[in-house]
């Protein structure tokens, strides 16, 4: 597993959202849904470099909330305690 810090892009402001886990890195322009159960577009992925952390956490993922309108906005509609957990 992957651990990265997600920072959500709104404007001009970046704003740290939460680390999450990942099982492959993400990749600019694709899309993803975070553990709020909203899809986010994925603008920048920034590792770091030559940095060790004991928290682990290797990358930042710019993201910023994908559009109402869109149709990845209403394909997942997933409930995450019914839908994915065991």
């Amino acid at each position: 597993m992957i651990k990265v810090i997600l920072v959500l892009h709104e404007g001009d402001d970046f704003i740290r959202m939460n680390k999450v886990f990942f099982e492959s890195m993400p990749v600019k322009e694709q899309y993803i849904v975070n553990s709020d159960g909203l899809s986010y577009y994925v603008e920048e992925v920034a590792q770091f470099a030559n940095y060790v952390s004991s928290k682990g956490a290797i990358a930042i993922v710019v993201v910023h909330q994908a559009h109402k309108d869109q149709a990845v906005s209403n394909l997942y509609g997933l409930n995450i305690e019914n839908d994915l957990d065991d």
